[in-house]
């Protein structure tokens, strides 16, 4: 099995991939593959709904983006991590992550997303549903932990003082390992629960 892990920060070895760094280590305990790659640094403009996508399968900006979609299609798994700003997730991975989802026609259905925020003091809960949403509107489960899914500090050296937030982090690559394990399990017996396709309320008729 595998986690695609995308660390949304600009800094290579700061708090982000310090928090991250120690899912990877769990996962590895429990079996699980990661590819982890280093997206906040990247030049990745938003969605212009252009929907060229809608026929080609894949993103009209021919960039990282499109590297990453056949990760995630195979992949059991996806983490997000990323540091805050304003409250907020990195704008970066919110351009990567619009595109990614929308650009993206095969089934997501039963992937487990999951994320990882650091923030120096606040707007990590904010940030977390923030990213959530992304999972929550594609039939994705979403793995959680026994806290929400946060480190803090301003450098890599406070997150090692972080002790309830790195264990938080073990925990939920332990619960997300369990759940991906037993979808596979589900779907093997039971295959992927059958969801209708689609109907939208557009109000194109007028009302």
């Amino acid at each position: 099995m595998k986690v695609l892990i995308l660390n949304g920060s600009a800094k290579a070895n700061g708090c982000t991939a310090r928090a991250l760094k120690e899912l990877e280590n769990t996962f590895h305990e429990e079996n699980i593959e990661t590819e982890t790659l280093l997206v906040g640094n990247k030049e990745i403009r938003g969605c212009i709904s252009c929907r060229s996508c809608a026929g080609t399968g894949k993103c009209v900006f021919d960039d990282i983006v499109n590297e990453i979609a056949p990760k995630f299609e195979e992949a059991d798994g996806i983490v997000i991590g990323t540091p805050v700003y304003y409250a907020g997730a990195n704008g970066t991975i919110l351009s990567l992550l619009d595109r990614l989802f929308f650009s993206t026609h095969f089934d997501k259905s039963m992937k487990v997303g999951a994320c990882v925020i650091s923030s120096r003091r606040a707007g990590s809960t904010s940030a977390y549903d923030e990213i959530n949403k992304y999972f929550g509107i594609c039939s994705m489960p979403i793995a959680t932990s026994t806290y929400w899914n946060e480190v803090h500090g301003s450098k890599k050296e406070d997150v090692e003082k972080d002790k309830e937030g790195l264990q938080t982090i073990r925990n939920l690559a332990h619960n997300m390992s369990f759940l991906m394990k037993s979808i596979k399990l589900g779907k093997e017996k039971y295959g992927l629960p059958e969801n209708e396709r689609r109907a939208f309320t557009n109000f194109t008729d007028g009302l």
